[in-house]
């Protein structure tokens, strides 16, 4: 599997914050044996973001796209807006379960508007803007990633083992 991480972050572009969602998120695809070929860091700009989100999916050489950053509800967080401008369809169940497991730990999760989706033949998923944040959500959801690019791109295998 190959992937992109986009940072969102006013003070990081500028240089007056160094990212560490960004490196968080590579490390722990590095480790589950996924290469990330692309990444960049970026201002809280919708249309920036939009560029971005859409050249990396229709690249055709990035089966999943992590965001890390703007998915509160401060003025500038875009993140999701943006993303939604560009998903040809939503999956609704990967914001539900980031959102349940991160409320076990902390009730500003119900604050989080992060989505997920898919745009031609990528996966697109918003995790938060912490590293400690992004790596607890990417794990979360991980068990249905695989299978949900395998099936983005087209597989046709079963989705659960037929019945014996």
């Amino acid at each position: 599997m190959k992937a992109a991480v986009l940072t969102l972050s006013d003070k990081g572009a500028r240089g007056e914050r160094e990212d560490g969602s960004g490196p968080a998120l590579q490390n722990w695809l590095a480790e589950h044996g996924v290469a990330v070929v692309k990444s960049a860091i970026v201002a809280d700009e919708h249309d920036e973001i939009v560029t971005i989100l859409k050249e990396w999916a229709d690249s055709g050489g990035v089966d999943l796209i992590l965001t890390t950053g703007g998915t509160g509800v401060s003025p500038r967080d875009v993140t999701p807006e943006a993303t939604m401008a560009v998903l040809d369809r939503v999956i609704p169940g990967f914001g539900e379960v980031m959102r349940a497991r991160s409320l076990e730990k902390t009730p500003h999760a119900m604050i989080s508007r992060a989505i997920a989706g898919i745009r031609g033949k990528s996966l697109i998923i918003n995790l938060p803007g912490s590293p400690k944040g992004a790596v607890e959500n990417i794990d979360a959801v991980w068990p249905a990633v695989p299978h949900a690019v395998e099936k983005i791109q087209g597989s046709t295998r079963d989705c659960a083992a037929p019945p014996r």
